[in-house]
């Protein structure tokens, strides 16, 4: 009999995992991958080190989950900040700098951009900071119980009121509303909102829509060797408290019982009082009786409202020096099969020699979106071509200057994440959703609770993290440990 039952080696378990462990309790994870981390990982291939999905490090500034994390168990991630978090390259070619600072990016902005951009990214960066600042305040979020109406209640303010709204509001109403509305600012807008949210303008609510737009606008940070050395830190932690991690193990099946939970693995069988589960919601509830899933019904999101992803990963020699590691890409033509306008690109740090065999080479991380993952399909050979073009058109990487290269889409992502149709990213931000509709983590009532990208708040490494914390807070009022 374990204390908790942890399925997934995600950020969001492994944040419930390090706090229950923290907190005494005995916690086994189960991962179906044979290293941990799921789409916040690292893997080698051909003398080169990959990244499994995340390339982008934020969360770490004062008040955000990630920095609440790792003060609260007390270690240390070494990090490299980016003085420049990314670069956009628009159609024409002229290149957008999105500097950290406010001052400087609305600068940045009015270059390019016509309207009120001054009032339009103040406002944003004002909301992004109440959403962070928010966020750790309201762990009994979305509620599910009148205790949670309760906890919110007593650490709510009328200011709190002023933001909320914000949920209401699209950011296409709000980018009306300080004349910024035009097609250039909407076509840049809505490629940077499929990033972190996974949507465009009509879809996400402002309050979102702010803190995914402005998340450049925070401490952005690279890690030597890739984000294996954010999950590894805290797996050790987990195995320092007694907790275990058995890989290569799938979940297959799950019980309740009078004292907890059954859970069958492909080898064997556990018993648990709690169960953690940090894989999509679409699969967790496939692991249960047809009573969860008719819980869930109309809260889960099929195929055609979520995305998979394009990646290619590419081991290179770099021609000339980068002023960032993240470059958006905006096309002139959509890619085929995809429909996406826009290749986001990530690069390993130039000081950071584990990531190659060889002195001197680097590592590309490339990416695109592919919609309705489960009935699209695309001609890999085709793409990579495209793309490849692509980046030595605007002078980022040679062709000729490629040691080696391989590419994956929604069915590689299904069998290396076990996650339905390969889906990644979370669950797309959609107006009709009001925060408090979203999936909470209490997953059945009982003992056993979801953390991960289809929950709230949903997406990215500071989300997933924050999905933890929450689960970790609604076991610890639930249960008294």
């Amino acid at each position: 009999m374990q204390d908790v039952i942890v399925i997934g080696s995600g950020m969001g378990s492994l944040t419930t995992a390090c706090l229950l462990a923290n907190a005494g309790l005995k916690v086994q994870i189960l991962e179906s991958n044979w290293i941990p981390g799921g789409c916040t990982s690292s893997y080698w291939r051909k003398g080169f080190v990959f990244e499994s999905g995340a390339t982008t490090l934020v969360g770490l500034d004062e008040g955000m989950p990630l920095k609440y994390l790792i003060d609260q168990i007390g270690i240390n991630i070494p990090t490299r900040e980016l003085h420049l978090p990314m670069q956009v390259q628009l159609q024409d070619g002229r290149v957008i700098s999105r500097h950290k600072d406010i001052s400087d990016w609305i600068s940045e902005a009015e270059r390019f951009f016509k309207g009120d951009q001054r009032g339009f990214w103040e406002t944003a960066y004002e909301i992004s900071h109440f959403v962070w600042n928010a966020s750790l305040r309201f762990t009994a979020f979305p509620p599910s119980k009148l205790s949670d109406i309760w906890q919110t209640i007593k650490k709510t303010s009328l200011r709190d009121f002023v933001f909320a709204k914000y949920a209401f509001v699209s950011t296409s109403r709000m980018m009306k509303k300080f004349n910024v509305y035009s097609p250039d600012f909407i076509a840049f807008v809505n490629e940077q909102l499929l990033i972190t949210a996974q949507n465009k303008v009509d879809e996400v609510n402002f309050l979102f829509g702010a803190a995914a737009l402005c998340y450049t606008n925070y401490g952005n940070y690279y890690l030597d060797g890739g984000l294996i050395e954010l999950v590894n830190p805290l797996v050790d932690f987990v195995r320092k408290k007694g907790g275990e991690i058995e890989y290569r193990n799938p979940v297959t099946k799950i019980k309740s019982s009078l004292n907890g939970y059954l859970v069958q693995t492909k080898n064997k069988t556990f018993t648990s009082k709690y169960l953690v589960s940090g894989i999509p919601i679409n699969n967790t509830v496939e692991l249960f009786s047809n009573k969860l899933k008719n819980t869930f019904d109309g809260k889960m999101l099929a195929s055609p409202k979520l995305n998979s992803a394009f990646q290619m990963g590419v081991g290179f020699s770099p021609h000339r020096d980068f002023d960032t590691l993240h470059h958006q890409l905006h096309l002139s033509n959509p890619l085929p099969g995809t429909g996406s306008n826009s290749i986001f690109l990530s690069l390993s740090h130039p000081d950071d020699s584990s990531r190659s065999d060889e002195k001197g080479l680097m590592v590309a991380s490339i990416s695109t979106h592919l919609p309705d993952p489960a009935y699209t399909i695309v001609d890999s050979t085709t793409l990579e071509q495209l793309i490849l073009k692509e980046l030595e058109d605007r002078n980022l990487i040679l062709t000729k200057n490629i040691r080696y290269q391989h590419s994956s889409s929604s069915k590689s992502w299904s069998k290396w994440t076990k996650r339905k149709w390969g889906f990644v990213g979370g669950y797309p931000q959609y107006i009709k959703t009001k925060p408090w509709q979203m999936i909470d983590a209490r997953l059945d009532g009982h003992r056993a609770y979801q953390v991960g990208d289809t929950t709230y708040p949903g997406q990215g490494i500071p989300g997933t993290v924050l999905s933890g914390i929450i689960a970790f807070e609604k076991m610890k009022r639930d249960w008294k440990f």
